[in-house]
């Protein structure tokens, strides 16, 4: 069976499972762990845990459970004190660190209970702070504060600088036959993972086809007018070349009304600039790859799961 490991956060990673899991494939998602906002950072703190949100999002995705039991696991309390704003699934995921003494236990244990297929880890089995250096010089604290200070970011690191990368993550990307970088943030959900030491070495080293998907929209506060060229070039000066050989990118048109919508809160559509792209040694593949949900854009799961599938 063709193993994959898909390498992300945030709601991008959670949307490209769901449509890698309809096809007979050997998943892994490698997960980042640098949120530190809402109920993910509340838990974080008090209990001096991993963040479990992003978790939290790829085991629904890949779980294979009755509907009611994934919106009992995504359940937001509104009220009562201390509980409001946290939701379900990260509370167990919470109790399952603090009974199994160990955050990737917790979320091995929760896997079979949800009935996931595939396997689930975070990129590492501590905390890590994110931290961004803007090109002003100033230093920014935190995944969530990072996007909202509306500076030119130049680059992100991880602390402590000593994180260890988990085993099992190592041991998936040695084993993969096609790894997928994206989509998602590019700084604070795709980038924290890349960072964690050793991981991004393992991929250099992977002979698997290597695959960025490149994201459909740019994101106030931290890609703001980047092209496709842009989002490759952030990756490569963080983590080096050997990352990425092939990028996928939307070429669909996107409609008036939604790019109005999407210039409200910000964002700009990513372009192509194939002019650049033609003289990077990546393979471009460019293909029709939206679906509207809830007027949002969203990467159609199955069209990507195909095209990413047709690759090897």
């Amino acid at each position: 069976m063709t193993n994959i490991v898909v390498i992300g956060g945030g709601t991008g990673l959670s949307a490209i499972l769901r449509g890698l899991k309809t096809f007979p494939v050997d998943i892994t998602a490698i997960v980042t762990v640098a949120d530190d906002g809402g109920s993910s950072g509340r838990l974080r703190k008090e209990l001096d845990i991993p963040p479990p949100g992003d978790v939290r999002n790829v085991l629904v995705a890949l779980s294979e459970v009755e509907p009611l039991v994934e919106e009992l696991f995504q359940h937001r309390f509104q009220n009562g004190h201390g509980l409001s704003g946290h939701s379900l699934g990260n509370l167990l995921l919470a109790g399952m660190t603090s009974i199994t003494g160990d955050f990737a236990k917790g979320v091995h244990e929760l896997s079979r209970v949800l009935n996931v297929r595939g396997k689930v880890l975070p990129a590492a089995n501590q905390s890590i702070v994110l931290k961004a250096e803007m090109t002003d010089g100033s230093i920014v604290v935190g995944e969530s504060t990072i996007p909202e200070v509306k500076k030119k970011i130049k680059r992100v690191f991880l602390t402590p600088e000593n994180v260890k990368p988990l085993p099992e993550t190592l041991k998936a990307i040695r084993k993969a036959d096609l790894i997928v970088i994206g989509p998602g943030s590019l700084y604070t959900s795709v980038l924290p993972n890349l960072l964690v030491p050793g991981i991004a070495d393992e991929i250099k080293k992977s002979t698997a086809k290597k695959v960025y998907i490149c994201n459909v929209m740019t994101q106030p506060g931290e890609t703001d007018d980047y092209t496709v060229s842009d989002h490759i070039g952030a990756l490569v000066s963080h983590v080096g070349s050997g990352i990425i050989e092939t990028v996928i990118a939307n070429d669909q048109e996107i409609d008036k009304k939604h790019l109005e919508q999407y210039e409200k809160e910000g964002a700009k559509e990513v372009l192509i600039d194939r002019e650049k792209l033609q003289k990077l040694p990546y393979q471009v593949v460019t293909d029709q790859l939206l679906i509207y949900k809830d007027n949002y854009l969203r990467h159609d799961a199955i069209r990507l799961s195909q095209v990413l599938l047709s690759l090897l």
